[in-house]
């Protein structure tokens, strides 16, 4: 079990995605490959709602994993973070709005 499926087992919630995985594994390249993961991931991805929130958890949990030890990847993971919870509170409604908070909340 990943860190991020540790932690989420703890609040009941099972991960759908590779989501963690991949930035894993571009952390190990740096800000650049974290940036590409994360443009390839919404652009597939934006259109589902599940996905798209685990993308939301998963880069919050990447700040908190890097804050400590490699400030230029926390800060990468935040404005990516902030950039993408923006606009799903800008854009989600309905549905898709409620799923996304009652699941990062």
């Amino acid at each position: 079990m990943n860190a991020f499926e540790a932690i989420m087992a703890e609040n009941g919630y099972t991960p759908k995605t590779t989501f963690w995985m991949d930035f894993s594994i571009a952390d190990r390249f740096g800000v650049k490959a974290v940036r590409d993961t994360y443009n390839r991931a919404v652009a597939g991805w934006r259109d589902n709602i599940v996905y798209l929130t685990e993308l939301v958890m998963v880069l919050n949990h990447k700040i908190w994993q890097h804050y400590q030890h490699n400030e230029e990847l926390a800060r990468e993971y935040d404005e990516l973070w902030r950039g993408l919870d923006a606009w799903c509170a800008e854009n989600l409604t309905g549905e898709d709005a409620e799923y996304y908070y009652r699941t990062t909340d």
